[in-house]
C-alpha cells in the first residue's frame, strides 16, 4: 500500500480513481494519442461556432466515443462555439479540438467562424436603435 496527498493509505492502481469525481481517464485515452485535429485544415478557435450538420450520415455504426456523442448532443439544440462544448462536456479545449475534427471528417458537424468586428454595424447606429427602444 502507498500513501495519497492527504497521508491515508491507498490501494495499488487506485491512482486512477478520485473518491469524488469518479474514474480518471486521460486526455491522450481519449483522443488516441493525437494533439492535433485531423488533416481538415479547420482552425478551431474558441470562438469558431459548431453546429450539427442536418444533411450528416447515419452515426449508427460509426466508431464514435462516448465523448464524441456528447459533442453531438451538446450540438444537438443549438450552435455552439467551441469554448461552451469544452465546458459543458467538462474536457480541455484540445481534447475538444481533436474531436472536433474527427466529427468535422465524418460529415457530422460543420465549423464557422462569428463575423469579424470589421463587418459589424457601426457603433453610433447601435446607440441610435437603444435611444429608440428606450423611448418606446
Amino acid at each position: 500500500m502507498t500513501e495519497d496527498m492527504t497521508g491515508a493509505p491507498r490501494e495499488q492502481g487506485s491512482q486512477w480513481y478520485d473518491n469524488e469525481a469518479g474514474p480518471l481517464v486521460r486526455p491522450y485515452a481519449m483522443t488516441g494519442g493525437r494533439t492535433r485535429p485531423g488533416p481538415t485544415g479547420v482552425r478551431f478557435d474558441l470562438i469558431a461556432l459548431v453546429t450539427l450538420d442536418p444533411g450528416a450520415p447515419a452515426l449508427d455504426d460509426a466508431p464514435l466515443g462516448p465523448e464524441h456523442r456528447n459533442l453531438l448532443d451538446l450540438c444537438c439544440p443549438e450552435t455552439q462555439s467551441v469554448a461552451e462544448l469544452a465546458a459543458g462536456a467538462d474536457l480541455p479545449v484540445g481534447v475538444v479540438r481533436v474531436l472536433l475534427g474527427d466529427l468535422l471528417e465524418l460529415g457530422c458537424v460543420t465549423v464557422s467562424r462569428p463575423v469579424p468586428p470589421a463587418q459589424l454595424p457601426d457603433e453610433r447606429i447601435l446607440r441610435e436603435v437603444i435611444e429608440g427602444l428606450r423611448a418606446l
